[in-house]
């Protein structure tokens, strides 16, 4: 097995979760071990690996106390089973309100230890034109901080879905020291088809990151439809993998001498004025 050093690969996964939280981390499993089995160092799964119920507030009949439960045991056990750095998409947690929730995005390290947490801080409660509404405030409560972490590829820097449309939330990512940005999520077809891709390369080309986004992709078993076109892109903007619909993995290398010179060469960051 390659150690983490050695290991130069961006993975997202992408998957089509149902409300079976066991038949989800099967499915979750055999994907983390295909992109771990091509040299992924960074693997990435989507919001809602673990359990997507046909409503929002089902997610707190499996919402997991912080440390423990099936979905934290797997995250921590494929991490040390691959040695590898791996990103939990989220996994609801509980919280202080019995009501509702916390959307948490853990990342667990090649010992198997969690290294970062980071709680969806955006809400997504819109009303979209074709009539589809959603609230997810109901059941969640908002996150407050940011978080990133430091792996042998870079300084990781965690957001989730809704997050992508708030570009003050990477560029405070980036003055941590992000290089590489991740968005697990679970866009849906509508606002996916519209919005997804471009605000993904958004975000890779005005932070000059490379940009790991793991989406939801396809129709779910609990008739929700989710946009896919899971994808990593470079610092340039450049798809350099992609996945339309269904489970998969997407993969590509990530080479720091590349972020280095195109920071140094197109210092767009070091020219930023602070507006009054």
């Amino acid at each position: 097995m390659a150690t983490m050093a050695e290991r130069s690969g961006l993975a997202a996964i992408q998957m089509v979760s149902g409300d079976d939280v066991a038949n989800n981390l099967d499915s979750a499993g055999a994907l983390v071990d295909r992109a771990a089995a091509a040299n992924a160092g960074l693997v990435v799964l989507p919001e809602n690996f673990g359990f997507l119920g046909r409503r929002e507030r089902d997610k707190l009949a499996v919402a997991e106390d912080d440390g423990d439960g099936p979905m934290q045991a797997f995250l921590a056990d494929a991490a040390r089973r691959h040695g590898i750095h791996l990103v939990g998409g989220t996994v609801p947690l509980r919280g202080e309100d019995p009501n509702r929730v916390r959307a948490a995005c853990l990342v667990y390290g090649p010992d198997g230890a969690r290294v970062a947490r980071y709680d969806k801080m955006h809400l997504f409660d819109v009303r979209l034109e074709d009539g589809q509404a959603y609230r997810e405030s109901a059941s969640l409560e908002p996150g407050e901080g940011l978080a990133c972490f430091d792996c042998p590829l870079g300084r990781v820097g965690l957001s989730i879905c809704y997050d992508l449309r708030f570009p003050e939330l990477y560029r405070a990512l980036v003055d941590r020291g992000a290089e590489i940005l991740v968005v697990p999520s679970a866009f849906t077809a509508t606002t996916g088809a519209a919005h997804w891709e471009i605000l993904v390369r958004a975000r890779a080309v005005e932070n000059l990151c490379y940009v790991v986004a793991s989406d939801q992709g396809g129709e779910h078993p609990t008739g929700r439809h989710t946009h896919g076109e899971s994808m990593v892109v470079d610092p340039w903007g450049r798809v350099l993998a992609r996945r339309s619909l269904g489970p998969g993995v997407v993969q590509a290398t990530m080479e720091r001498e590349v972020l280095a010179d195109l920071r140094q060469r197109f210092p767009a960051l070091e020219h930023r004025r602070t507006l009054a």
